[in-house]
C-alpha cells in the first residue's frame, strides 16, 4: 500500500513523495465546510493514511469544531463517502442545536 495520494478529480490517486508535496502545495483539498451556530463540520483529503493495519486507505476525514459535538472526527476511504459522512454529522449538529433550542 502508498503512503501518499493525491486528488485525480475526486478520486484519490497513490504516489510518491515529491509529487505529493508539489500537490499538497497547492490542492483545495476541501471536500465541505459548513458553519452551523457555534460549530464547523470540516470534510477534507488527508492525502496520507493514517490507519494502522488491515482495510481499505482512511484518506478522507470530517471533524466538527466547537458546540456540544466539538472533535468527534469519522474518516472515510472515498469522496464519495466523505460527503456523505459530512452530511450525517451536519445533520447530528442540526439535531443537538435544535434539541437545545427546545430545552430553553
Amino acid at each position: 500500500m502508498k503512503d501518499y495520494y493525491i486528488l485525480n478529480g475526486k478520486t484519490a490517486v497513490p504516489c510518491d513523495l515529491m509529487t505529493w508535496g508539489r500537490w499538497f502545495e497547492k490542492a483545495d483539498r476541501q471536500v465541505a465546510n459548513d458553519t452551523l451556530g457555534d460549530a464547523r463540520v470540516s470534510t477534507v483529503f488527508l492525502g496520507l493514511d493514517p490507519q494502522y493495519g488491515e482495510g481499505p486507505p482512511l484518506l478522507f476525514e470530517t471533524l466538527v469544531f466547537g458546540g456540544a459535538l466539538d472533535s468527534e472526527m469519522e474518516r472515510y476511504s472515498t469522496w464519495e463517502a466523505a460527503e456523505e459522512g459530512h452530511a450525517e454529522r451536519v445533520r447530528r449538529v442540526t439535531a443537538n442545536i435544535l434539541e437545545a433550542l427546545y430545552r430553553l
